[in-house]
C-alpha cells in the first residue's frame, strides 16, 4: 500500500492506494492521478482531506406552503429561482390549487399554487425577482 498526496478541485487529500500484484511499478505509478481522482470522486469515504473542505449548502426539502402568524398562510419559494409572472394581485380571492405565481428554476417552469383557499393579503415579489428556497413570496389570509 502506498500513500499519495492528490489535489483534485483545489482540495488536496491523503490517498493509500493498493499495488496490484502483476502489475509494473511504472503501470501503477502512471495510474495514481487517475485512480486517485477517481477515488476521490466516487467514494469520498475511501479519502481522508488534509484541509478541512468549504461546506456545500445542505439541499434543503421541497418546501411546502407554511402557516403564517394570522390565519393564513405564506406561500415559500420550494427552490432558487426566478419570478417569471405573478398571476393574482392583492385582494384577490383564491381557491386551493389555483396558480398564485410561476417560478422559474433551471430553465423549467413551475406553477406555484394555492394549498387552501384564501384571499391574497401580500404580494412579495415582483416579476424578474431572483429568490431562494424558503423566501415568502405570497401571504393568504
Amino acid at each position: 500500500m502506498k500513500t499519495f498526496k492528490v489535489t483534485v478541485d483545489n482540495q488536496t487529500y491523503t490517498v493509500k492506494v493498493e499495488e496490484l500484484p502483476g502489475h509494473s511499478n511504472q503501470q501503477s505509478e502512471a495510474n495514481v492521478k487517475n485512480t486517485a481522482s477517481q477515488a476521490a470522486a466516487k467514494s469520498p469515504s475511501s479519502v481522508s482531506p488534509q484541509k478541512t473542505p468549504t461546506a456545500e449548502p445542505k439541499q434543503e426539502e421541497a418546501v411546502k406552503p407554511a402557516p403564517s402568524t394570522g390565519e393564513g398562510y405564506v406561500l415559500k419559494a420550494p427552490m432558487p429561482g426566478s419570478v417569471l409572472e405573478v398571476q393574482v394581485k392583492e385582494g384577490d380571492s383564491v381557491n386551493d390549487g389555483d396558480v398564485l405565481l410561476v417560478l422559474e428554476a433551471m430553465k423549467m417552469e413551475n406553477e406555484l399554487t394555492a394549498s387552501q383557499p384564501g384571499t391574497v393579503s401580500k404580494i412579495l415579489v415582483k416579476k424578474g425577482d431572483a429568490v431562494n428556497s424558503g423566501d415568502p413570496l405570497i401571504e393568504l389570509s
